[in-house]
């Protein structure tokens, strides 16, 4: 375990120091934003408008026995801006990105590709690890933005269809409640999920073995990981919040 620690400690401190010195790698940090970001998009949308949509099905028989149904905006706006934007975003993106980086890198790790780019003459740290974390960094704290606005439709939907709410109503009820330390913390956590979700991708991937054996664990190993890792920041995240706010 102390092994595997050093390991970790030795792998982030490379990351840190190669991140900001050149050559930077421009076109494969784009190329791996647009296979995360627009890639991704299809199932972001479907599984946050259907988020929201039963969010506020479900949150309506309870608020109408105290006859608060025009609270409903402001009680789902609370809860996907808060908490299911960036942790229903991270859950997908650990599922879908993490383990097609760690299956990817474990690939090109057991079949020696890694260790022809560093004969090549290239850094393949750089090349392959550098960029995928910088691009669910960026890109998870984007796609949970999106992934709350899609949310947000899904419960006007479902608000206007049973109380025929307009559009500005809602708006305006939704964010009443909503201050910028609610958004900031939001995006903060959106941040913090992109970047262990790229890092224990990479990590595992980079250093799997045994074979095809290895590159399949890699790829278990990285989402597991990841939503145990996420779960734990989401926890620490609200207490601070919490204890700010």
């Amino acid at each position: 375990m102390l092994l595997q620690l050093g390991e970790i400690y030795y792998f982030l401190a490379r990351f840190l120091r190669e991140v900001f010195l050149p050559p930077y790698e421009w076109k494969e940090l784009i190329k791996q934003c647009y296979s995360i970001g627009y890639k991704s998009l299809g199932l972001i949308t479907l599984t946050s408008l259907i988020t929201g949509m039963v969010f506020t099905k479900q949150s309506r028989p309870s608020l109408a026995e105290f006859g608060a149904t025009s609270w409903i905006p402001s009680l789902v706006a609370i809860s996907i801006i808060r908490a299911l934007a960036p942790l229903v975003t991270a859950l997908i993106s650990a599922g879908k990105v993490g383990s097609n980086i760690g299956a990817e890198l474990g690939s090109m790790k057991v079949t020696e590709q890694i260790d022809a780019m560093e004969v090549s003459g290239t850094n393949p740290f750089k090349f392959l690890v550098v960029t995928r974390i910088v691009a669910t960094t960026v890109m998870i704290p984007l796609l949970a933005i999106y992934s709350g606005i899609v949310a947000m439709f899904g419960s006007f939907l479902n608000v206007y269809q049973n109380e025929q709410t307009s559009i500005s109503s809602f708006i305006e009820n939704a964010f009443s409640q909503i201050s910028f330390l609610d958004l900031f913390s939001s995006v903060l956590k959106a941040v913090l999920y992109g970047f262990t979700i790229g890092a224990v991708g990479c990590y595992q991937g980079y250093n799997s073995s045994k074979g095809t054996e290895g590159v399949g664990k890699a790829a278990n190993s990285a989402v597991v990981v990841s939503m145990v890792l996420i779960f734990i920041e989401e926890i620490l995240v609200v207490q601070i919040v919490n204890a700010i706010r």
